[in-house]
């Protein structure tokens, strides 16, 4: 039997779905797919470390300025990078920009690890998403072309119908569910070739449709509560992430808490 390949170390690049929103612990703080993934690699090596730099609301040009060259000086044998979709979601993007912004970041840190793993981000199913999906397609179609010329392996969340079903989404809209989060943890660990736990595409049961009053009340809540104020920051050029450092900007033994 072929021993499966270990990971001494991890560094997890990118924006709020590796920082793990909206996973929320009882203190208050993320967890996500990122720190899921690293307490199962620590449990095969004792001597594991991690870091995650993400930052919520980032762009890729902001991804590829603050973390690529720390993550690509750190040294680890994994690291993932994934970003771009929130520059996809602005009204004005340039598609070709976030491609060449990509490309240079695949290519300071696939030679600086063992491993990189890329994504094609999971997309819920709604009209922002078909607006805006001819955006986020062409990026996906990069991501592949990108892996293959830099050696990275690919996670096709994208492709996972069960990541689309509104029910792995968080009230947002924006952001996966703590299942969710399981669930890509699981593909990642899958794609590195260690031995599957789960079903990860497995889909959800049949799902109940609410009630129109129940529906308007959640869209009047989601407008309230999110839509509104995601607006208010666009108009003012302010992000979520503002002033906010990574959640663990240095490469230290993980221990699962």
């Amino acid at each position: 039997m072929q021993t499966p390949v270990t990971y001494s170390s991890f560094v997890a690049v990118g924006d709020s779905f590796t920082e793990g929103m909206s996973d929320l612990l009882p203190d208050g703080t993320y967890r996500g797919w990122a720190d899921l993934l690293a307490a199962r690699l620590a449990a095969l090596d004792p001597g594991f470390r991690y870091a995650n730099l993400a930052v919520r609301g980032k762009l890729i040009r902001q991804i590829a300025e603050d973390q690529v060259d720390t993550a690509a000086a750190m040294g680890a044998d994994l690291i993932t990078l994934v970003g771009g979709l929130n520059d996809t979601l602005r009204p004005k993007c340039d598609v070709d920009e976030v491609c060449a912004l990509l490309e240079s970041s695949v290519a300071r840190l696939a030679p600086a690890c063992k491993q990189l793993v890329l994504m094609r981000s999971p997309v819920r199913t709604g009209p922002v998403a078909t607006r805006f999906l001819p955006r986020m397609e062409h990026v996906f179609g990069f991501i592949g072309e990108l892996a293959q010329r830099h050696g990275a392996l690919v996670v096709d969340l994208y492709g996972a119908g069960v990541l689309s079903d509104a029910r792995m989404w968080a009230d947002d809209r924006l952001h996966l569910t703590a299942e969710g989060h399981e669930r890509v943890a699981e593909a990642v660990w899958q794609t590195l070739g260690l031995p599957a736990a789960a079903e990860w595409t497995l889909a959800l049961p049949p799902a109940v449709r609410a009630g129109w009053a129940s529906r308007r009340g959640a869209d009047l809540r989601f407008t309230r509560e999110h839509l509104l104020p995601w607006i208010g920051r666009r108009l003012t050029g302010r992000s979520s992430g503002d002033g906010r450092p990574p959640k663990r900007p240095d490469l230290l033994p993980y221990h699962d808490e």
